[in-house]
């Protein structure tokens, strides 16, 4: 199972970025194309994190739909499988330019953790 792999990487990068921030919540986008199971990477996820600074953190998915457009009779359809053949003229000579997209949309850092407080600065003297 790739997903879990996968699912590993993008923990590990969200902690790259965060540190020690408790992170309350994730958010991907797997396009239906993209060749990665959803529902496996939620299995996943809670196991992944557990011992982390995501440990409890929600996971939300973005699952966009495929589109694609003929490059013979330029028609543009949406692509729900990883076989495509325009609907128009047959063809499997088909750029598809969305739904296979991976990736980690926005991170939020639980708000009870606050960035330590600049040092007051000195009052003026005149």
């Amino acid at each position: 199972m790739h997903e879990l792999a996968i699912t590993e990487a993008v923990v590990n990068a969200v902690i790259e970025r965060t540190g020690d921030a408790p992170v309350s919540c994730v958010r991907l986008e797997i396009g239906t194309l993209s060749g990665v199971v959803p529902d496996a990477v939620r299995f996943c996820f809670d196991l992944v994190c557990e011992g982390t600074p995501l440990q409890g953190a929600a996971l939300e998915i973005v699952e966009p739909g495929g589109s694609g457009t003929c490059r013979g009779c330029g028609q543009a359809f949406d692509v729900n499988d990883p076989i495509v053949l325009c609907p128009g003229c047959g063809s499997a000579d088909v750029a598809v330019s969305a739904g296979r997209d991976l990736r980690i949309l926005s991170v939020e850092v639980s708000a009870e953790y606050a960035a330590p407080a600049a040092a007051p600065k000195p009052p003026r003297s005149g």
